[in-house]
């Protein structure tokens, strides 16, 4: 009985990521490029935190920040803007910040 269970557990977990995947292929979205989404999702959070505490960074503290910005801007633009408008505020604030960091190490060389 209790394998019965199991089974059919399994066959249910099974079928929702099937149908999630499906769901990802029918709005074009590449199975990689979601998972990168995500994990910048997680990253964009660090990095709006970052840029809330922080007003000078080191040298190091920026190219750190602008690599890890950087690697958010590209996964965000893998998918389409829907999947993020209720992240639009900490994007923006995360944009800002690399702008203002981009302007400065271009000022000082």
């Amino acid at each position: 009985m209790l394998f019965y269970v199991i089974y059919i557990l399994l066959f249910i977990a099974t079928f929702l990521i099937g149908y999630a995947i499906l769901q990802l292929k029918i709005l074009g979205i590449n199975i990689k490029d979601f998972w990168s989404f995500i994990e910048a999702n997680q990253m964009l959070d660090k990095l709006y935190d970052f840029s809330k505490k922080y007003e000078k960074f080191s040298v190091q503290e920026q190219i750190i920040y602008l690599s890890e910005a950087e690697k958010i801007f590209d996964a965000f633009d893998k998918v389409p803007n829907a999947l993020w408008e209720e992240e639009y505020e900490k994007y923006s604030e995360v944009l800002n910040q690399y702008k203002k960091i981009k302007m400065l190490r271009w000022a000082s060389n």
